[in-house]
Parts: structure tokens; C-alpha cells; sequence
């Protein structure tokens, strides 16, 4: 009775067999045929292609690597960022200054012709602009940066990286921090680092805005003239330099940070807007393309958001230190503290592989439904800061 079915299963695995015998024979086919022809070839035209070969494999290994180790990736980053003990808002006199020619000390905040011709002074340096580049020195420097990487230029068989489920998700999240950066940076130069937007732009500050919005993709050769580029990462390790020596600049009372709460609600103002577009992406996606984990775009969306989450943690941990007064005076630490924590549980969500399945599904979770939650709780809060402000 039971050998009908035998027989149907045993013909059935069969014929299975065979198909994934011809699809591996299929996709093994040019390998072959390579072999056979590169072992009719002379001696010279065997060792060209055999370098060209070790070169091509070493550079794809040293591109899997790349891809796949986050170098300093720390969730908890922000907290070197936040609050410290100097009692002043960044850009603010702090501390005593010492007059050098008689070693009498004199109050940091009085005027220079009242502590004497060579007084010292000493202003705190903004948290902002050092997270900045430290986030900034985390993408380029000790991660390199992927995006203008020649094969993530390449893509896969000539497709985008970001088209397929692999080796994007690096990139998406540098890309997300950058993001963050870019932002930051140019509310440093249009409202931080001058006072009352009447004052001239630091230059220090808008040439870094300036590399920072360099293109994410350039590589040393391009396809159209000038053939010789600057790589991206060399104009972000500029910002880097144009930002620590802002902060040089403003820690020797030389450079200007306006910490008054219209600034403040203007810089939430934006970082709110920033966040509100990368809101309306994860939703388009979410509910338009569920596919669960066959969605090759899914990755780096979620990577890219994940970036930018990430960046902004830092950066608005490092506003609580530079507004130290202002948020205090108008009540806000507890809504403050509230929008660091959003952040930090928000950075907590770290699937291995990303799905964006529907949301009601019971297989498939929806992961850009949940990073995009955390993206609109954070946004509710920075909402409810800034109507405070604005009273």
C-alpha cells in the first residue's frame, strides 16, 4: 500500500535533485570555462590575470571586513557628552584666569582691562561642536568611510548595493550620522556661532558646514572631467579640523556660542523637521512595500534611521551641557532627560536581520514600524521642548 507513495517521494526528491545539480552546474559554467581557458594560456598572460585575480579577491575580502565590523560602535557613546560640573553654559567664561606677569588670579568673567593687560581667559567649549566631530572622526577615521568605497561604487553585478540585502547596512548607518552632522553643522553657522545672526559667520564653522555637505559617494577617479577627485573622506577630515579649531578658538574666549533659548528652540526646531522627513520615508516604505524579509530596501532604511537616532543622541545629549542654564531656568531637565532616554532605548534595537512585514503580522515583524515609533516618540518630545521654549 505504502510503495505508490514511496515511489512518488523517491521520483520527487529525484527530479529535485537533478534541478539543483543543473542550477549549480549552471552557475559554475563560466567559472569552468575560465579554468579550462586560462589553463591554455603562456606564462606571462597567466601571471598578469592571476595578480589582477589576487588583487580582485583581496580587495573584495578587505570589502566584506569592512562592511562587517563597526569599529567603536557604542550605544551608550552620549553619556561622555553630557552634563559636567562647570557651572556655565558653553562659550561662557568659566573658572579664574591668571594674570602671567604677577600670578594673581582674577574673575574669568571680568573684562580684560579690569584683570589687567595679560589676563588669561578661559571659556568653555561646546559639547555640540565636539560630538560633531568626534561623530564625524568615528565615520572617516576609525570606520572607513563605505559609500565612496570603488566596490560599493560598483554595487553588485552592477546593481546598487542598497538595491540588495547585503553590505549596505554600514553605509545606510554612516550615512544616517552624517545626516545628523550636516544638520548640526549648518545650525552652528546660521544661529550657534554668532550672536543674534548679526554678527559675521565664523569661518571655522562654514568651512566645515561646507565639507561636511560634500557628496557621500566620491571616489579618486570619476566618470566624467575633472577624471582626479578628492575622495569624500578627505573633505570630512577637513570639517574635522575646522571644527576642533572653532572649539580651540572658543575655550580661549576668541570664537562666539549664543546659548540663549531662541536658539535652542530653533535648533529643536530643525533637528524635529530632520527627523520628521525620515518619519514619512519609514512610513511610505512600512505600509507601501511590505515584504517582509524579501524587502532589499528595507536594510537600509532602517540602518539609515538607526544612523541618524544615533548621531542625534549625542549631539542633543551634548545641547544639555551647552543650554546648561536655559533648559534648567525654564524647567525643562525632566523633558530633557526624558527625550535622552527615547534615544538611548531607541539605540537598543539592533535585529540582525531586518523584515518589513505588515504590521499585524504573526512571522514577519515590521522593524521599520518600530525604529519609525522610537523616530516619532523622540519627535514628540523635542515638540513639547520647543513649545515650552516659545511661551
Amino acid at each position: 500500500m505504502l510503495d505508490p507513495i514511496i515511489s512518488f517521494f523517491t521520483r520527487l526528491f529525484y527530479w529535485i535533485g537533478r534541478g539543483i545539480g543543473y542550477l549549480v552546474g549552471l552557475i559554475l559554467w563560466p567559472f569552468l570555462w575560465l579554468g579550462r581557458w586560462y589553463g591554455t594560456r603562456g606564462l606571462i598572460l597567466k601571471a598578469v590575470l592571476g595578480a589582477l585575480l589576487v588583487l580582485v579577491v583581496g580587495l573584495y575580502g578587505y570589502f566584506f571586513w569592512t562592511t562587517q565590523r563597526w569599529t567603536n560602535f557604542d550605544p551608550l557613546y552620549a553619556q561622555a557628552y553630557g552634563v559636567n560640573a562647570a557651572n556655565a553654559d558653553a562659550g561662557q567664561p568659566v573658572g579664574q584666569a591668571v594674570v602671567p606677569e604677577t600670578g594673581a588670579t582674577a574673575p574669568a568673567a571680568a573684562d580684560a582691562a579690569t584683570a589687567g593687560e595679560g589676563a588669561a581667559r578661559t571659556c568653555l567649549s561646546s559639547q555640540i561642536v565636539r560630538v560633531t566631530a568626534d561623530l564625524t572622526d568615528f565615520n572617516v577615521n576609525q570606520n572607513p568611510w563605505v559609500s565612496s568605497m570603488v566596490l560599493y561604487k560598483l554595487g553588485f553585478f552592477g546593481l546598487d548595493w542598497d538595491r540588495t540585502p547585503f553590505f549596505d547596512n554600514k553605509a545606510a548607518f554612516q550615512r544616517g550620522i552624517n545626516q545628523a552632522a550636516r544638520r548640526t553643522s549648518t545650525e552652528l553657522v546660521e544661529v550657534l556661532g554668532r550672536v543674534r545672526a548679526t554678527s559675521s559667520i565664523d569661518n571655522d564653522l562654514q568651512k566645515a558646514r561646507g565639507d561636511l555637505q560634500f557628496d557621500e559617494e566620491t571616489w579618486y577617479l570619476g566618470a566624467t572631467p575633472p577624471w582626479l577627485r578628492t575622495p569624500t573622506p578627505t573633505y570630512y577630515r577637513s570639517a574635522i579640523t575646522s571644527l576642533r579649531a572653532f572649539n580651540d578658538r572658543l575655550q580661549k574666549c576668541e570664537a562666539v556660542f549664543d546659548a540663549r533659548a531662541d536658539n535652542l528652540a530653533r535648533f529643536i526646531d530643525r533637528v524635529s523637521n530632520d527627523l520628521g522627513s525620515t518619519a514619512a520615508i519609514l512610513s511610505e516604505r512600512s505600509e507601501n512595500y511590505d515584504g517582509g524579509w524579501f524587502d532589499t530596501r528595507a536594510d537600509d532604511r532602517f540602518w539609515f534611521a538607526y544612523g541618524q537616532l544615533y548621531g542625534y543622541y549625542g549631539v542633543l545629549t551634548a545641547a544639555h551641557a551647552d543650554f546648561r542654564d536655559v533648559i534648567a531656568q525654564r524647567g525643562l531637565t525632566q523633558l530633557w532627560t526624558r527625550l535622552e532616554e527615547q534615544l538611548a532605548r531607541a539605540l537598543r534595537v539592533q535585529p540582525a536581520i531586518i523584515a518589513n512585514g505588515a504590521e499585524d503580522s504573526i512571522l514577519m515583524p515590521s522593524h521599520l514600524a518600530t525604529i519609525n515609533a522610537y523616530v516619532l516618540r523622540v519627535n514628540a518630545v523635542l515638540e513639547e521642548t520647543r513649545s515650552v521654549l516659545e511661551r
